[in-house]
């Protein structure tokens, strides 16, 4: 598959012609407005492919008709055949050349960490460091499986009761007067905070520090590509649910729904609903990742490119499930593999005496559980599961879960509290539940027939999947479930087909090992060529040193040992990327690129001329409220003490030196408050002024963007321009424009009418004249604009590289403190190092080749 960037690139250049120019951000604005009004009760959203927004982005599509030539197209990108190769032969001998600090940063459910518990057991026999960060509840899972554990924050339990509440895009009403929303958009900064603190600081428990070279999430964490692109490391997404374009099926929170027209085929619907649901999760959670990425001194991503940066920046994706059960489609590019379900080894167990008498005294019984989801009516849940079993004439094991489900006693049904699922579902003879993909793939991968009651998220999915491969019924929504339809769904459980379909299944998942091929998937797509150190092979490079002809590329350790000997010093080293992600706001014309950029000026300005009345309006408040609560201290004091006059509270100072030391300090008085409202004003007067001079920066940059990227929508090709990161790449950017520009623009005249007339005739050569005057003024003005318009943006991010340093300072400490650690805790040979320094910095100056020598 083409990423999103190459297949606008591609359609652009191949397949749109003038009068079919799509006012891109136009449709999307118009698009979300009517598709945020099409959200189920189910949770899925109603995409309308007759909508504009459909059918607009249906225009950028790559138009393969010939699946061979599709296939070809989406294998020729990825990792080089050469690290595909590396990754097998290090997978045999459990081996990789560098050993990585890897931070494995998951947002969800028990069942969403487990899978990663195992993926980090499988990194560590290749010898890396592995911190799992999840959520504070799962410290004891993760240390118990011999991972280090990072805290960032959020309640699994909360999130699965928002979910069912809201299972789709959109909340509903109940949570938006109930506060949800605020609440939700609360801990999802907590877990960004947190996903960046992850990232940097030393192990809570042990102290040792830790500084991530390497990156591994799932989609929903939302702080990964972020914390990647600050650090400058590599990134691996892995999830169990499709997060990736494709014509293969749609995404599995959209609901199709074809107009009458036909404009739009199935297998392009099925690639325009995963834009369609990214634009509208980006829709509700862009500004709390913009307004984070801030504190790391990242600037805000475009509302264009946020919901597509997985893509655009042609993240590696491994999806966890068995390819028996779902294949990899065909248009997803090498760097997205399917690997199978992780699976951990199975815990010890013991059953209780309770439980291993019901399971010896009378026929297998099924079970029914639903984890970590809240259910808002347990006892209703479970009187339709007790009537359900009685009247399918069955026997059921029923885990009380995290909604408590029980309180009735039943010969037939045993209520259970925590048990591996990898013990009880090898002792039942089939399995009810939510859907999760773990809990999933568990049953299957013991041949159990499975019947999914699905709440939100993938859940439907993975009902769809199992029921495809009949090794269950079709899922039932938790909404819909009721005893006659989950009664119907056992008895197809217990019916000889289904075991058989199961089993089948099983057996096809028997020859996968998805945490093996996963890591394998990991290493095939890290940068080896730039990741090594040059003095110590092994390890990862973090480091760039520099001191006249000598570029020598230096990891922790290294670099921690040659300034503790005095070889290097401080000044000479600077951060190394061995990732970069550039993420730009894309033209696609001039007219929507001014209207854009001038809409983005306006807001900054409107947003800080509003902060400078309601700004200083909120100190005071705030102010006024902590006076109070003062105040109210003093009052609750002299309550108790009996004391009623003002020379009796003036008595308590000496007992309550806090509170009276507070109300004096000058944070706390008239003068103070004032001040701080004075500066409240003027920090919205700056956010006007930032919006007013940036203008002046974007909307010629937009023109001239614009302008460049005109010639595409006629069918000719664009080459794409480097990126700006300082002035001196904006001083050769607009150089190369200038003169690309006006020497193609002048010279289209004469070109564009010769190749008209050569493959068309007198049309043709017509055609040719409009496009070469057209040629003509794009590219002439683009070139003439771009003189100012690119190196004034490269002298911009070079400002704000200095300017904004803070988190680069945080960075460079972190990898510094870990260096002087690991430089005090080593058994290498420091000679060796100190040797191999010298020998490295007289290679750079002559120019002669090096061979390393690994250790």
């Amino acid at each position: 598959m083409m990423s999103k960037r190459d297949t606008i690139r591609k359609v652009e250049e191949d397949t749109l012609a003038p009068n079919h120019l799509p006012s891109y951000e136009t449709a999307i604005y118009e698009g979300l407005h009517q598709h945020r009004d099409s959200v189920r009760n189910d949770g899925r959203v109603d995409v309308k492919l007759d909508s504009r927004l459909a059918k607009t982005l249906s225009q950028f599509i790559p138009d393969y008709t010939d699946i061979p030539q599709l296939a070809q197209a989406a294998a020729a990108q990825g990792p080089p055949p050469e690290y595909v190769e590396a990754a097998e032969r290090y997978a045999e001998s459990k081996t990789f050349p560098v050993k990585l600090n890897i931070v494995i940063q998951v947002v969800g459910s028990r069942g969403d960490v487990q899978p990663f518990i195992a993926l980090g057991n499988e990194l560590q026999t290749y010898g890396h460091r592995v911190r799992l960060a999840t959520h504070d509840v799962f410290e004891d899972f993760v240390h118990k499986s011999n991972l280090e554990f990072y805290p960032i924050g959020g309640d699994p339990s909360e999130l699965m009761a928002y979910m069912v509440k809201n299972p789709g895009l959109i909340p509903n009403l109940k949570s938006l007067k109930g506060g949800d929303i605020q609440k939700k958009r609360k801990m999802v900064k907590e877990m960004l905070e947190g996903c960046w603190r992850s990232c940097i600081e030393p192990d809570p428990q042990t102290g040792k520090p830790f500084v991530a070279d390497a990156i591994i999430a799932n989609p929903p964490s939302f702080a990964h590509v972020h914390c990647a692109q600050a650090l400058g490391v590599p990134l691996h997404l892995m999830f169990t649910m499709p997060w990736s374009s494709t014509r293969a099926f749609p995404h599995p929170l959209a609901n199709l729904k074809f107009g009458d027209d036909g404009v739009v085929d199935r297998m392009t619907a099925n690639f325009v609903s995963y834009s369609i649901v990214e634009w509208l999760t980006w829709q509700g959670l862009g500004d709390v990742i913009n307004d984070w990425r801030r504190t790391i001194d990242l600037e805000e991503v475009p509302f264009s490119e946020g919901p597509v940066l997985a893509e655009s920046q042609k993240i590696p994706f491994t999806y966890c499930w068995s390819p028996a059960l779902v294949p990899k489609p065909i248009d997803w590019p090498a760097y997205i593999d399917v690997c199978g379900f992780f699976f951990r080894q199975p815990p010890q167990y013991t059953p209780s005496p309770e439980l291993a008498n019901f399971l010896k005294n009378g026929p297998t019984p099924i079970y029914i559980g639903f984890g970590s989801i809240v259910i808002d009516n347990p006892d209703e849940m479970t009187t339709i599961l007790i009537e359900a079993v009685r009247s399918a004439g069955a026997r059921a094991i029923i885990s009380k879960g995290w909604s408590n489900l029980g309180g009735v006693e039943s010969d037939d049904v045993l209520f259970i509290g925590d048990c591996p699922h990898e013990w009880i579902f090898a002792n039942v003879a089939a399995v009810f539940h939510h859907g999760g993909a773990g809990t999933t793939a568990c049953g299957l991968r013991y041949g159990r027939p499975t019947t999914i009651v699905p709440f939100f998220g993938d859940q439907p999915f993975w009902g769809d999947m199992v029921a495809l491969a009949g090794a269950g019924p079709k899922p039932i929504p938790h909404k819909q479930l009721n005893v006659q339809n989950l009664a119907d769904a056992i008895r197809f459980c217990l019916t000889p087909e289904a075991a058989a379909a199961a089993r089948e299944v099983a057996a096809r998942m028997e020859t996968e090992n998805g945490v093996a091929t996963a890591a394998k998937s990991f290493h095939a797509n890290l940068p080896l060529e730039i990741l090594q150190c040059d003095i110590l092979p092994d390890q990862p490079a973090v480091w760039q040193f520099r001191r006249g002809k000598v570029h020598i590329k230096l990891s922790k350790q290294a670099a921690g040992l040659l300034l503790n000997h005095l070889k290097i010093g401080q000044k000479s080293m600077s951060l190394h990327e061995t990732r970069t992600y550039i993420i730009e706001n894309r033209r696609w014309d001039p007219v929507t690129g001014i209207v854009s950029s001038a809409m983005s000026a306006g807001m900054g300005m409107a947003r800080g001329a509003t902060d400078i009345v309601v700004k200083p309006i909120q100190v005071y408040h705030q102010q006024s409220k902590m006076k109070s609560a003062d105040i109210d201290d003093v009052m609750r004091s002299s309550t108790s003490s009996n004391l009623q006059t003002p020379s009796q509270l003036l008595s308590l100072a000496p007992a309550h030196p806090d509170t009276f030391e507070r109300r004096k300090s000058p944070g706390r008085g008239c003068g103070s408050t004032t001040g701080a409202a004075m500066k409240a004003s003027a920090s919205g007067l700056g956010t006007f002024f930032k919006a007013y001079g940036k203008s002046y920066l974007d909307v010629p940059m937009a023109i001239t963007e614009g302008l460049r990227a005109t010639p595409k929508l006629y069918g000719d090709k664009v080459e794409d321009r480097a990126p700006i990161t300082d002035w001196k790449s904006g001083a050769m950017v607009g150089g190369k424009n200038f003169v690309i520009g006006i020497g193609e623009g002048f010279a289209d005249l004469f070109y564009q009418p010769y190749k008209g007339g050569r493959d068309g005739g007198a049309a043709g050569a017509a055609l040719g004249a409009g496009k070469g005057v057209l040629n003509m003024v794009t590219k002439t003005a683009s070139g003439a604009l771009g003189i100012f318009a690119y190196p004034a943006q490269g002298v911009y991010q070079s400002i704000r590289t200095a300017v904004k340093s803070k988190t680069r300072h945080s960075i460079a400490a972190a990898r510094q403190a870990e260096g002087e650690y690991l430089a005090c805790n080593t058994s290498i040979n420091i000679e060796t190092v100190l040797q191999r320094f010298d020998e490295t910095c007289r290679v750079n100056e002559t120019g002669k080749i090096w061979e390393r020598n690994f250790f």
